[in-house]
């Protein structure tokens, strides 16, 4: 089914309209009287509506109201050191897809990108419509927000407010990943990984005191890119997501 995200306000009376870009997706879609779409207010929250007129604007009725069905159990929050080039909105759009909660990212000490503050707000802004992209193409009912924080000792104050976190460091060898998430309490999970040179030896001493797991992610050496994303795969697996 087609899914729009719309306003929260937009879902409370019983007669939707789409307009703006939500009417030119739906003109693109060639959607029709008596059709079926789903509207969410990108929270959580879902309606299914009737398209009753099609034109420069679309009127839907409300059939049914429903938390949605797409959410996963676990709220996993990506941490990822800030990386170079398009890296993060590689990572923003596979990690909406695979139920990613929020993501994150915060400069650590071998970060070669360092956005100054109006460069910031536009990536902000790209990467936001990356996430609801994705989030619309793979049926979320939830939108993540991408956050940018100001140092590493923030993003560490930020995740170990999870129920578990987790560091991942090529230079650990003694526990899995698997290990970890033995007996834990999977309510809330932070998953936190380096930039392309890694985190230094001090900064993950720094997680462990803060309160991280540090974990290995195996025998090889992963990409930036990739680690978060084979985390949270593992994450949603163990919770019963796949």
């Amino acid at each position: 089914m087609t899914r729009f995200f719309v306003n929260p306000s937009d879902l409370a009376a019983d007669t939707v309209i789409l307009e703006g870009d939500n009417a030119r997706h739906a003109k693109v879609l060639r959607l029709r009287e008596g059709e079926e779409v789903c509207l969410s207010d990108g929270n959580g929250e879902e309606c299914v509506c009737r398209v009753e007129s099609v034109g420069e604007r679309y009127t839907l009725s409300v059939l049914t109201r429903r938390p949605s069905e797409s959410e996963p159990a676990a709220k996993v929050s990506i941490y990822m050191a800030m990386p170079k080039a398009d890296k993060l909105e590689h990572v923003i759009q596979k990690a909406t897809e695979l139920g990613a909660y929020e993501i994150v990212t915060f400069p650590s000490a071998r970060c070669i990108s360092r956005p100054d503050d109006k460069s910031l707000r536009n990536k902000l802004e790209r990467w936001q419509k990356i996430a609801v992209s994705a989030a619309e193409q793979s049926g979320r009912g939830r939108i993540p927000r991408v956050v940018y924080v100001n140092s590493y000792k923030e993003a560490l104050m930020r995740g170990t407010a999870a129920d578990k976190a987790i560091l991942f460091y090529e230079n650990e060898h003694a526990t899995t990943l698997q290990m970890a998430l033995t007996d834990a309490t999977l309510g809330t999970v932070s998953l936190l990984t380096g930039p392309e040179g890694g985190l230094e030896e001090k900064e993950v001493a720094e997680a462990r005191e803060a309160g991280f797991a540090v974990c290995t992610l195996g025998r090889r050496i992963l990409r930036c890119e990739t680690a978060p994303l084979c985390a949270l795969s593992v994450v949603m697996y163990a919770t019963g997501e796949f």
